[in-house]
């Protein structure tokens, strides 16, 4: 595996500073040389060969085919300090290529707003690595991902912003590729099914208005393995201080350890009682995180106090997101603001408009509004610490989803929406265990847990939320039917989401020791009951919490047997809650038993998701739908 970074990365306001150093040349073997329209740099392992008339770039691997745009006649290329420089005028395009930590670093900058499309990648590859949520890796020929009806090809594309990390890779056999994109905003990936074969094309909006002037790609060949690419985007981040520890954070708030060995759970109703935390202790759960919606009931200080007495963490949702009108109905707490908030501080699109809210409810706020007004954002926080909670769980502001504010007022780039968000959490999170909903890679310095950056997300997903009848309706005495109502996924949405054979740990790869990372709070263990013998499986092998919602009735059936599994995992996680993933296998040609290894031979866990027992020669025999943990020479085993 690779184990060197890019020079230089700004996390936040995703920017790459070029250099000459990592370079893998001697005096006799330049590490950038030019032979007529080819330039050849050495990388890691072997040397990375352009073509200037179309960037096709070629290596062991096929790093890229021609781009797929018309770039036009290139200027002349230079050499200069390792690196090489050339342009198309008629595209007002500048290229530089470097050798940068064994990397090939292609940096492109517009002089005018245009839309670029490259690198074209995927030709001779058999899978995709894409870090969609947790993680897929999908045979780049399976027919479910090449049928477009399932929504992975077409013409919409998906914004790298989007994924929970800025990189895809491919793979064939022994060897891969992998491509990093620090700016990664303005940047979408497209997937055509070619010949029944998975490919990938990268577009880059170039725009002096939204700041995305600038396109750096990193390519690299890696050894093929399913995490190569994440752990070639792990070495990124931690060379250059990107990436910041548990240990890290248990060091400045020590109640950060007590994620560790904890499930989570959204408490509703006469769950949010003394009574059901003491039952929840008695049944023997020794961990949990839990949070209580933005509501007219929030948890009493006894409730919390009975909670953080038990050594749990518990803390309230919250939202900067959404603001609505004060003169209508405002359908819940979050939603409400002091006057001169909307519509004044609402974001405000490129037509003038207000950028509607989730669901089309209200405004989406915007955070350059928010930010000139920081005792406005210290009081509504304060007034949600008076029962005395210790961690805090705020929506949407880790997520991919930014925005450009045409608002005279707060005029603000996505960019800058970022940075916004970066410094809010920061401030937010210095006395609490903050957490966010599908953490994106940006903000893992300041969150400590992610609610939902374990789910790759399908949009079919949607579709069927909004299907009340068979979901459930946003309501109910103790507890929304949409959290507690039972439902069975559709088999695209089964296979697609939860499918142990197309998922890999890219996100646990990159950030097991930094973030706690669950599944999305509307889908709850308990909301989808045939899936939660794989969902436990993943969970266990992943070292990542299962994430409940509970009611006093749930409490009482389910309790014993999250009691169990929750002890199981409480073993895993004192071995290596806060160490790395360094290992992840398939072990079986049908990839239906896996296998990680945590902090290089603390923890190795194995799962067996088939219907036959599998013999290993470390850990013996394991059942179909069993997973078994080696920490030291002992081992557990559990059976969901």
């Amino acid at each position: 595996m690779r184990t060197q970074a890019l020079t230089s990365i700004a996390v936040g306001t995703v920017l790459v500073a070029l250099a000459s150093t990592g370079c893998t040349a001697s005096a006799a073997d330049p590490a950038v040389r030019v032979d007529g329209s080819t330039i050849t740099v050495q990388i890691e392992g072997g040397e990375a060969r352009i073509d200037v008339n179309d960037l096709r770039v070629d290596s062991d691997v096929e790093l890229s085919a021609a781009a797929g745009t018309d770039l036009g006649v290139p200027g002349q290329v230079s050499v200069e300090n390792d690196s090489a420089r050339w342009s198309y005028p008629d595209r007002g395009l500048d290229v530089t290529a470097v050798a940068q930590a064994g990397r090939l670093v292609i940096d492109l900058t517009s002089s005018r707003d245009q839309l670029v499309s490259w690198p074209v990648t995927g030709a001779g590859a058999r899978d995709l690595q894409l870090p969609q949520g947790e993680g897929l890796s999908i045979p780049v020929d399976d027919v479910f991902w090449n049928n477009p009806d399932i929504g992975l090809v077409g013409d919409e594309g998906q914004r790298l912003q989007d994924l929970t990390m800025p990189f895809w890779g491919f793979s064939a056999g022994a060897v891969g590729a992998s491509y990093l994109v620090p700016t990664d905003l303005g940047t979408s990936l497209n997937f055509a099914s070619v010949e029944g074969r998975l490919r990938s094309t990268a577009t880059h909006e170039f725009s002096q208005e939204k700041g995305t002037g600038t396109y750096t790609v990193a390519l690299s060949v890696t050894d093929g393995s399913p995490i190569a690419p994440a752990l070639d985007y792990r070495s990124l981040l931690g060379e250059q201080g990107g990436l910041r520890t548990l240990q890290q954070k248990i060091a400045e708030n020590p109640d950060t350890a007590k994620l560790i060995g904890a499930f989570h759970a959204y408490l509703w109703g006469d769950a949010r009682t003394p009574e059901a935390i003491r039952q929840l202790h008695d049944l023997g759960i020794t961990k949990m995180w839990l949070g209580y919606d933005s509501d007219d009931q929030p948890m009493t200080r006894e409730a919390v106090e009975t909670a953080t007495n038990y050594g749990f963490l518990v803390g309230p949702y919250d939202t900067f997101a959404n603001a609505q009108d004060p003169s209508g109905e405002v359908d819940n707490p979050s939603s409400s603001w002091p006057d001169g908030i909307w519509p004044d501080a609402c974001v405000v699109g490129k037509s003038g408009d207000l950028e509607g809210g989730f669901s089309g409810r209200g405004c989406y706020l915007s955070s350059e509004a928010l930010a000139a007004d920081p005792e406005l954002v210290a009081s509504r926080v304060a007034a949600k610490l008076g029962n005395g909670v210790n961690s805090y769980f705020l929506d949407v502001d880790a997520t991919g989803e930014v925005f450009d504010d045409y608002n005279p007022d707060h005029r603000m780039t996505q960019s800058k929406d970022r940075q916004n968000r970066i410094d809010r959490m920061k401030v937010i999170g210095k006395d609490l265990v903050l957490g966010s909903e599908t953490a994106g890679s940006w903000a893992n310095s300041v969150v400590s847990f992610s609610h939902g950056s374990s789910t790759p997300v399908m949009n079919g997903l949607w579709k069927a939320e909004r299907d009340k009848a068979n979901w459930g309706a946003y309501w109910g005495k103790n507890g929304p039917a949409f959290f507690f109502k039972s439902v069975a996924l559709s088999a695209e949405l089964k296979i697609g989401m939860f499918d142990p054979k197309y998922r890999v740990p890219l996100y646990e790869t990159v950030l097991h020791d930094s973030v706690v990372s669950t599944d999305r709070w509307e889908l709850s263990f308990n909301k989808l009951p045939a899936e939660q013998t794989d969902r436990t499986l993943l969970a266990m092998l992943y070292n990542t919490p299962l994430n409940y919602t509970l009611n006093a009735q749930i409490i009482a059936e389910e309790g014993p047997r999250m009691a169990t599994m929750q002890k199981f995992f409480a073993t895993l996680q004192e071995a290596a809650g806060t160490e790395p993933m360094t290992d992840f296998q398939w072990l079986s040609d049908d990839r239906m038993v896996q296998q990680t290894n945590f902090g290089e031979g603390k923890l190795l866990v194995t799962a067996n998701f088939g219907d036959s027992t599998f013999h290993d020669p470390d850990v013996g025999d394991i059942g179909p739908g069993c997973v078994s943990a080696s920490i030291d020479a002992a081992s557990t085993t559990l059976c969901p």
